[in-house]
């Protein structure tokens, strides 16, 4: 009884990984009544068998393993369209707006069809293929080796590109947001394609559901001043709040 008990903790824990890229010992430790030193042992044990990786504060989906876009865009998907309503409010047609690749800004992407006088730079093809059909949308599409699990761009091509733009707004996805405050990712080059986009706009906002608090997946992401602030879905907690308040950050709390 208890392994039959153990095998569903484990299938929960990997259908989360599945659906979020990580996961909290605390979390889980709550939600599925065990003790985080169980938690911590069940994680060890999916690492051992390559089915993730350990960071800080629980685990995170190995990258390999990263499912497709569209199972992202399915994990709260209404507190991501909220962010994205929320983040289209800060764009004013005439703007040239960058768009980083993810489920979250995608959610932006879809709010933005609307506008009839705007640039958009992105790496993310879902979100070109999305705005290029909106009359009065200009879309530029950033080069690069297309990633499968993100249906977008990376690489050197992609960073070498943004250097040729003027950005008046930068929005970008995060893989994590650890208690101190750091923006993480999954992997270095990621974290510094997502560092070069922050660098060409005047300011940044950083999109961000809950399940991303509190966690630190491997990689972090160098900070730059043009960070304005996070558009999440909820508020974090209060020692992050605070993290994110000595950093300057705003907390804008999408409206659902």
């Amino acid at each position: 009884m208890n392994r039959l008990l153990a095998i569903s903790r484990v299938d929960q824990i990997v259908q989360s990984l599945d659906a979020d890229g990580f996961v909290s010992v605390a979390d889980l430790a709550g939600r599925l009544g065990v003790s985080r030193e169980t938690i911590r042992r069940d994680l060890k044990a999916l690492a051992t068998q390559g089915r993730a990786s350990i960071v800080h504060g629980g685990a995170a989906r190995r990258p390999m393993d990263e499912p497709s876009l569209a199972t992202r865009a399915a994990a709260n998907a209404a507190g991501k369209a909220a962010i994205g309503r929320e983040a289209a409010t800060l764009v004013r047609d005439g703007m040239v707006v960058l768009i980083d690749s993810g489920s979250t800004t995608f959610a932006l992407g879809a709010a933005l069809a609307a506008f009839n006088d705007l640039t958009v730079i992105t790496n993310s093809l879902p979100i070109a293929l999305l705005l290029c059909r909106s009359p009065g949308m200009k879309v530029i599409v950033l080069g690069g080796e297309v990633s499968a699990s993100d249906e977008a761009a990376f690489g050197v091509e992609t960073i070498t590109a943004l250097a040729h733009f003027r950005v008046d707004l930068v929005f970008l996805g995060v893989s994590g947001i650890s208690p101190e405050g750091e923006l993480t990712d999954y992997s270095r080059l990621a974290a510094e394609q997502r560092h070069a986009m922050m660098m060409v706009g005047k300011k940044t906002y950083v999109l961000a559901d809950h399940t991303k608090f509190e966690l630190s997946t491997p990689v972090l992401i160098a900070p730059v001043p043009q960070i304005a602030g996070l558009i999440v879905d909820q508020s974090p907690p209060e020692s992050l709040s605070q993290a994110l308040a000595d950093r300057h950050w705003q907390v804008i709390v999408a409206r659902s």
